[in-house]
């Protein structure tokens, strides 16, 4: 047998042994991969490893439209070990469990306006807080006026899962006084005055009206962070308060609706006889902000990087990015990126660098 052949074997025997072996210990080598990914979303300090700064995570990038790809509107903010979040759409709790963050952390959540989709996993996010946690106060809540309607409503809906769950695990799991959310509550008319909602030497959250017309009240936030700057657009038409807000931010994290996409599925809907989704198809126009309007916000703005979250239609695959954006890219110079559950964009404090990284994981 020549030496090229006998290496040949010996290689093909040795890769059979090892096939061999792991078959025969398959349930314990999954149990491996079970307890290190166990271990890993149970780390005492999951935001060890981002650096101090402003950091943005998209726990929800999606609408109220199916996406396999996006949960509802949710966005996380990271300030150095504070974390907090912006609105709690359907599925986001268990995305930002995904990428590694407890409900249980979370500092406080700011709405942006009361809609459905903004709000559907609020009673979860409420939850997973005092239960995952053994919370002894309930979560903090910032809104604008209507907050403690909504608030009321949820913690009615989850009395009787909250008797359930004190009797199982007994008051020390799960302390009675920290269920629930506590409402901080703050007036937003139309064109009023920023309201600043937290004011530390390092930190700052910082409250303005948008035009989600007929939806009033409606607000982004702006968050800085010791000289980093993000602002969370919420639900919005273009609005010269919001790129007046964003001046000189390091992300703008801004809602999306592609007319072109859209239109596609209008038409969809009216081959089908759903006429009713034809014609809300048509009404949203008016009250998001396409691609382009954003990208000149940013650009007015001078802004450093867009994000776009919210996106409507669902785009499933980053092939169909390019008809979702349209001219956005000739517009804005800057980086900019069609947001997906699961991103993380990180801004060191000290420094202009901008980082984005994938954190959503999976066995």
């Amino acid at each position: 047998m020549k030496p090229f052949a006998r290496i040949g074997l010996a290689g093909a025997l040795v890769l059979a042994v090892v096939v061999l072996a792991a078959w025969i210990n398959r349930d314990r080598i999954a149990e491996d991969i079970y307890l290190r990914r166990a271990v890993w979303g149970m780390r005492p300090q999951p935001l060890a490893d981002i650096p101090d700064g402003l950091s943005v995570g998209l726990c929800g990038a999606g609408s109220p439209l199916p996406d396999p790809t996006r949960a509802g509107p949710c966005t996380l903010v990271l300030a150095g070990q504070q974390l907090f979040e912006v609105d709690s759409g359907q599925g986001s709790a268990k995305v930002m469990q995904l990428m590694g963050f407890a409900p249980a952390r979370v500092d406080a959540l700011f709405l942006t306006h009361y809609h459905s989709d903004h709000i559907a996993d609020l009673g979860e996010l409420m939850l997973q807080h005092w239960a995952g946690g053994a919370a002894k106060a309930p979560l903090p809540i910032y809104g604008p006026t209507g907050l403690e309607q909504v608030l009321d409503g949820f913690e009615a809906a989850y009395q009787l899962d909250r008797g359930y769950r004190i009797a199982h695990h007994g008051p020390r799991i799960v302390p009675p006084s920290g269920f629930g959310g506590t409402a901080h509550v703050f007036p937003m008319p139309p064109g009023g005055p920023d309201q600043t909602l937290i004011d530390t030497p390092d930190l700052k959250v910082i409250a303005f009206p948008v035009d989600h017309r007929p939806v009033e009240p409606a607000v982004g936030y702006l968050f800085i962070y010791k000289g980093r700057r993000v602002v969370v657009s919420g639900d919005t038409a273009p609005s010269p308060r919001l790129e007046a807000e964003a001046r000189d931010a390091d992300v703008l994290v801004h809602e999306g609706l592609s007319p072109r996409l859209l239109a596609l599925q209008r038409q969809a809907a009216v081959r089908d006889g759903r006429w009713n989704v034809a014609q809300i198809s048509r009404d949203i126009l008016s009250y998001h902000t396409t691609p382009e309007d954003a990208a000149k916000i940013a650009a007015g703005a001078h802004v450093r990087m867009l994000v776009f979250t919210h996106v409507i239609p669902p785009v499933p695959s980053p092939l169909l990015n390019r008809l979702y954006l349209g001219e956005a890219p000739k517009i804005f110079s800057g980086p900019i990126r069609v947001g997906r559950d699961g991103d993380l964009i990180e801004l060191p404090a000290g420094t202009t660098e901008i980082r984005v990284t994938r954190r959503l994981t999976s066995y």
